[in-house]
């Protein structure tokens, strides 16, 4: 049988390390989704909008009334306008916009780079846009950038970027300078960025999340991705939006429109609810998710690992090589197995072909999780690795 330039791509370690969990019986701290529900009113309206009839297509890009309320949003956000007509789309996902992005943006040949570790989802979507990814590797173990780095991998052939902040899975959150460096190369080199921002609301402590678009000469270059998904707790209703220029969206809708068309109506009309909140969700859900980060992060500590307190997401990289010198999928099985917590090996988030994590041993742990949950995570991690009961 002829090779396929698919054959390299398997199923995702975040399905296999969810059936290990399962076969084991560990708690799935593996995949990044919380075990709880989004706000009732949100669920109430999607629920009011199937009874009411609303079950047939969508409009494509979406319903004009949530485009309004994304664009309304956003302004207020990072003052930046979006015509909700023609530079505001709604996608199932953000993994589907950022694909329609690179799908679009990109030509066989052409190069995208991006900040490593990453998300499983971006070399995948550059393979089908004919493109390579060429990867800048941020530097443990605060996970920063410099723009030499960048600079370092920049060629004829350089046409885009993707940019994830805060970031998945370090945790961090770029600073003004990371980003103004980010800003300048694209700038001088003509370059078009992408923007994966979908935790934007979820940072903590002094940390604040900057709109890359909103920078001198950025907003005419930039595809701003964001996603309902983590902000509201309902990651199963697939809800994803982008803001770009009109020239770069229509390219983007077509693709869309020849793929998913549309996302689901009712839960459309749903999240409508969700731009309607006031900013004391955001404030709560910022103050649970820190409780929760810190509960679980003190708890790594004491059994081993070495942490750095992550400013965003809710993901904590762990550094086992004080544990074990196991690789890091074999350490996360066996973990899963002896301990019964599941975890995600950080190899899953760099491209196929880049080794340089071979030499790091982290695992991804998520905190998107009820507290009762944390605690008999903790419990089963500070009994494996011994740690005397009075710690705790």
């Amino acid at each position: 049988m002829k090779h396929n330039r698919w054959s390299n791509f398997e199923t995702s370690v975040f399905s296999r390390m969810t059936e290990a969990a399962l076969s084991h019986g560990a708690i799935n701290l593996a995949q990044g989704f919380p075990n709880f529900d989004g706000p009732e009113t949100i669920k109430e309206r999607a629920i009011a909008a199937i009874r009411n009839g609303m079950n047939q297509y969508a409009p494509s890009v979406g319903p004009l009334g949530l485009r309004q309320l994304l664009a309304q949003h956003q302004e207020k956000r990072c003052g930046l306008r979006y015509d909700p007509a023609t530079e505001v789309t709604v996608f199932s996902g953000a993994t589907e916009a950022i694909f329609c992005a690179i799908m679009t943006l990109l030509d066989p040949g052409d190069e995208v780079l991006t900040f490593a570790p990453h998300y499983d989802s971006y070399p995948a979507a550059a393979l089908a846009a004919g493109a390579a990814i060429k990867c800048v590797n941020l530097e443990p173990p605060h996970w920063d950038l410099r723009e030499e780095a960048i600079r370092a991998q920049l060629s004829e052939r350089t046409r885009a970027l993707i940019v994830n902040s805060p970031h998945n899975p370090s945790g961090r959150v770029l600073s003004h300078a990371e980003l103004e460096a980010i800003a300048t190369v694209a700038r001088e080199r003509d370059l078009l960025v992408i923007t994966d921002e979908v935790y934007e609301h979820i940072v903590y402590d002094n940390a604040e999340h900057l709109f890359l678009a909103a920078f001198e000469g950025m907003r005419e270059r930039t595809v701003m991705v964001s996603s309902t998904s983590k902000t509201y707790s309902l990651t199963g209703w697939k809800v994803g939006y982008a803001f770009a220029p009109a020239a770069l969206s229509r390219n983007m809708r077509a693709l869309h429109q020849y793929t998913v068309f549309c996302s689901a109506t009712p839960l459309l009309e749903g999240m409508c609810a969700a731009f309607e909140l006031g900013q004391e969700y955001y404030e709560k859900l910022r103050a649970d998710y820190s409780e929760r980060r810190d509960f679980l992060f003190d708890s790594l500590v004491r059994c081993g690992f070495q942490c750095v307190r992550p400013q965003g997401t809710y993901f904590i990289l762990a550094d086992y090589s004080r544990l074990s010198d196991l690789d890091d999928e074999a350490f996360c099985l066996w973990l899963t197995r002896e301990a019964k917590v599941a975890a995600i090996p950080m190899s899953a988030f760099f491209a196929r072909q880049d080794g340089s994590c071979e030499r790091w041993r982290y695992l991804r742990f998520a905190f998107a999780k009820d507290m009762a949950t944390l605690r008999e995570a903790v419990d089963r991690l500070e009994t494996f690795f011994g740690v005397a009961r009075g710690s705790l």
